[in-house]
């Protein structure tokens, strides 16, 4: 079993920044591919950003060159930075990990989640 935990989430002004932390305990999640996925009150949960074994990353288009996913396989720690922030970046923000170290924006497959972080935007 791996339990996640993030961490970070706050409010803050349009155009600030952020810093997730999503620290990981049980097992060390070296081999694993670490997503955030975010959900906003009525909408679907949404993929953000991951990260490999290997240390490639992908991002949804949405937060292309605005945020930032990298990992501390040391500290078993992922991190998202989020900066240029805007109102409809709102959300609850979910660590997620997927054994099978895939390449994969899809939530069905990671088997570990945490509880969340609040983010909200204010403009």
């Amino acid at each position: 079993q791996v339990q996640l935990v993030e961490s970070g989430g706050g409010l803050v002004q349009v155009g600030g920044s952020l810093r997730l932390s999503c620290a990981a305990s049980g097992r060390p999640f070296v081999g694993y591919t670490m997503g955030w996925f975010r959900q906003a009150p009525g909408k679907e949960r949404e993929f953000v950003a991951a990260i490999r074994a290997s240390e490639s990353t992908y991002y949804a288009d949405p937060v292309k060159g605005r945020f930032t996913i990298s990992r501390d396989n040391a500290k078993n720690t992922v991190y998202l930075q989020m900066n240029s922030l805007k109102p409809e970046d709102t959300a609850v923000y979910y660590c997620a990990g997927d054994t099978l170290g895939r390449r994969t924006a899809w939530h069905g497959d990671y088997a570990y989640w945490g509880q969340g972080t609040q983010v909200t935007v204010s403009s």
